[in-house]
């Protein structure tokens, strides 16, 4: 059974979230603040966690950062604030999907199963295969999951780094935003196309002068081109 760690101040979101979780077969785990969940973390091991981000004494943000440092665990994060700005702090902290509120329960279990199912495949391709890419000053080892740019490493949030590999492993193909979208979130991913958006804007950043390789079609998508 999975093990879910469900953090937020307001109790009402806590019970619906653990009514429907609870439902698909998921052991669920409730902490109020970010400090009770810092230690809930420490005592038990998670498969997921969903974090709200305006929490009193600890932030959704910091408490993510903290939880990163014990453990890589996938992280959806909660939030009434929809804008692009705090989504980017999220996924530069390494959060896996972000939820504005008020949000649809069902739509919400959709999301937790795709990100573990996703966290699932990509450690099990970590574990059969060894695959390096290099162009020019740009190395990508897939299964260490390390990028090196000019010979230095750069660290990316982990849909940067699933978004580079499939873009890699499909190079020189015209990507429409529908299939990425579809291939590196999931067939059952809800949110808009503005996610991908935000992602190739810190993977152009990630890649310093080798962002020349994402290549925008405008109407389209985007192409990977070395």
């Amino acid at each position: 059974m999975k093990n879910i760690l469900v953090v937020d101040d307001e109790e009402k979101i806590r019970i619906v979230i653990k009514k429907y979780a609870e439902f698909e077969g998921y052991n669920i785990v409730e902490a109020g603040d970010g400090m009770e969940a810092i230690d809930k973390f420490k005592e038990e091991s998670f498969d997921l966690v969903i974090l709200d981000v305006m929490m009193p004494e600890l932030d959704g943000f910091s408490t993510c950062r903290e939880l990163k440092k014990i453990k890589d665990v996938p992280v959806i994060m909660l939030s009434a604030r929809g804008e692009e700005y705090d989504k980017i702090h999220g996924f530069e902290l390494g959060i896996d999907d972000y939820v504005v509120k008020p949000f649809s329960p069902k739509e919400l279990m959709m999301r937790m199963n795709a990100v573990m199912t996703r966290h699932r495949v990509n450690a099990a391709d970590a574990d059969n295969n060894h695959e390096i890419y290099e162009s020019e000053g740009l190395k990508v080892d897939f299964t260490s999951r390390i990028v090196t740019v000019d010979g230095v490493k750069t660290d990316m949030t982990p849909k940067e780094y699933d978004l580079l590999f499939y873009m890699i492993k499909n190079r020189g193909i015209a990507l429409t935003r529908e299939r990425l979208i579809t291939e590196v979130w999931g067939y059952d991913y809800y949110g808009d196309d503005r996610t991908l958006d935000t992602h190739i804007k810190l993977l152009r950043s990630s890649l310093g002068d080798y962002r020349k390789f994402l290549v925008t079609l405008r109407g389209v998508g985007y192409r990977f081109e070395a």
